[in-house]
C-alpha cells in the first residue's frame, strides 16, 4: 500500500482521479476497453468531480460497476447510491460505454445479487475507486468483514457504527431511516482489482485510517486487508493522519 498526504481535499481527489486515469487509459491503450468500479459517499465527491472532467479517457470504452447499494432503496431516494452516480457521474459522461447498477429496490434481492455477480464475471476489473467506513470496513463489508467469501457481490447487515456514520453525514433525517441490509461488492472482489485508489480525507476518519495501516490485518479492520493487495495506493490529508505514529511512503503486512 502507497501513502500519499495532500493538503485538502481537492487536491487529494485530483490526484486520485489522475492516478486512476492513468491505468484506465493503458487498460484501453492494452486492449481497447476499461472496466472500473466507483465508489459513493461524501469521501468521494472530489475524487468523481475530477475524474468526469478527464478529456484524456475515451470514455465510451469504459465499463462501469458501483461497490453497493441499500436494499429497498428506491433511487429516488437522497441517499441513493443510484441517484449519487447518476447525479455525479454518468449523467456527466454521455459517451460513458455502460455503467451496471446496483438495483435494490427489487422484490428478491438475492435474484439482483446473482444478477450483477454474472455481469461482473465477464469483466475484469482494472481500476477501483473506494473509501474507508468510519468502522475501517470496506465497500459494506463492516467488522467482522467476510474475507472467504469469492461470490463478487453479496448480501450483508450493517452494523450501528456504519449505520451512524450515514447518519452523521446528513443522508437520512434519523438514525431509524437508515437501513439495515445493503448488497455489498465483497472484499475478494475488490482485491482482484489490478488497481485499487483510496480516497480518505477528513478527521473522523483517522481511527479508521491508523487501524488499517498500522493494526494487525484482520476480519475486524476489514480495510487492512489492502496491505496484501499489490497496487493499492491511499490518498489522505492532514486530518486523517492525524492518529498515525508515523506516515510512511509505502506499508505492507
Amino acid at each position: 500500500m502507497r501513502i500519499y498526504v495532500k493538503p485538502d481535499k481537492k487536491l487529494l481527489g485530483a490526484a486520485a482521479a489522475e492516478l486512476g486515469a492513468q491505468s484506465i487509459r493503458a487498460a484501453i491503450e492494452a486492449r481497447g476497453a476499461a472496466n472500473i468500479v466507483v465508489a459513493t459517499g461524501a469521501s468521494q465527491f472530489e475524487v468523481l468531480a475530477a475524474l468526469v472532467k478527464r478529456d484524456d479517457i475515451d470514455w465510451s470504452r469504459v465499463t462501469g460497476f458501483h461497490l453497493d447499494e441499500y436494499v429497498a432503496m428506491p433511487d429516488t431516494h437522497p441517499a441513493s447510491f443510484r441517484r449519487y452516480l447518476k447525479e455525479r457521474f454518468t449523467a456527466l459522461l454521455p459517451s460513458l460505454g455502460a455503467f451496471h447498477f446496483i438495483d435494490g429496490d427489487v422484490p428478491d434481492p438475492g435474484a439482483e445479487v446473482a444478477r450483477i455477480n454474472a455481469l461482473i464475471a465477464r469483466h475484469p476489473i482494472d481500476v477501483t475507486f473506494a473509501g474507508i467506513g468510519e468502522n475501517g470496513h470496506l465497500a459494506f463489508n463492516d467488522p467482522p468483514a467476510d474475507f472467504e467469501t469469492t461470490a463478487p457481490f453479496h448480501l450483508v447487515t450493517l452494523d450501528d457504527r456504519c449505520r451512524r456514520q450515514q447518519f452523521g453525514e446528513g443522508w437520512f433525517p434519523t438514525l431509524e431511516d437508515v437501513p439495515h441490509r445493503a448488497i455489498s461488492m465483497t472484499v475478494n472482489q475488490i482485491m482482484k482489482s489490478g488497481l485499487i485508489v483510496l480516497a480518505v480525507p477528513d478527521r473522523r476518519k483517522a481511527e479508521a485510517v491508523r487501524d488499517t495501516v498500522e493494526a494487525p490485518i484482520s476480519p475486524m479492520v476489514p480495510a487492512g486487508i489492502l496491505r496484501r493487495h499489490a497496487d493499492c495506493h491511499l490518498f489522505l490529508d492532514p486530518q486523517s493522519t492525524a492518529l498515525l505514529h508515523k506516515v510512511p511512503d509505502t506499508v505492507g503486512e
